[in-house]
């Protein structure tokens, strides 16, 4: 048995809830199931453009940021809007609305767990 933590299921059924998802690559081959939900979070950061937004929300100053704050990349608002969302239901980043303002971070469980997933042993 590995001490290795799974990957957290990247579609929570709460606000707080992490479920294992996925093994590290070196302990033993995905099933169907985890390939997929490992893929969504993959395909997420996949896009440039989304790159940009997540490691502009993982490097601003408290560990958060305001759309405000990161949509200058190169595309529409509307767009900005559009990867977010996706970054979100990948299970990136979580977000929280104060005032007409929207605040997102990086979920630092599934960001961990996909350092070791990635983790070579």
């Amino acid at each position: 048995m590995s001490n290795v933590k799974a990957l957290p299921l990247l579609e929570p059924e709460g606000p707080d809830a992490v479920a294992p998802c996925c093994p590290p690559l070196s302990e033993r081959p995905f099933t169907a199931e985890e390939a997929e939900r490992t893929a969504r979070m993959f395909k997420a950061l996949g896009d440039p453009v989304r790159l940009r937004l997540f490691s502009a929300v993982a490097s601003h100053e408290g560990g958060e940021a305001c759309v405000c704050d990161i949509s200058d990349v190169g595309v529409s608002q509307p767009t900005v809007s559009h990867h977010l969302k996706k970054l979100k239901e990948a299970g990136l980043l979580t977000s929280e609305r104060r005032g007409t303002w929207v605040y997102y971070r990086v979920e630092p469980s599934v960001v961990a767990a996909m350092g070791q997933l990635l983790a070579v042993r």
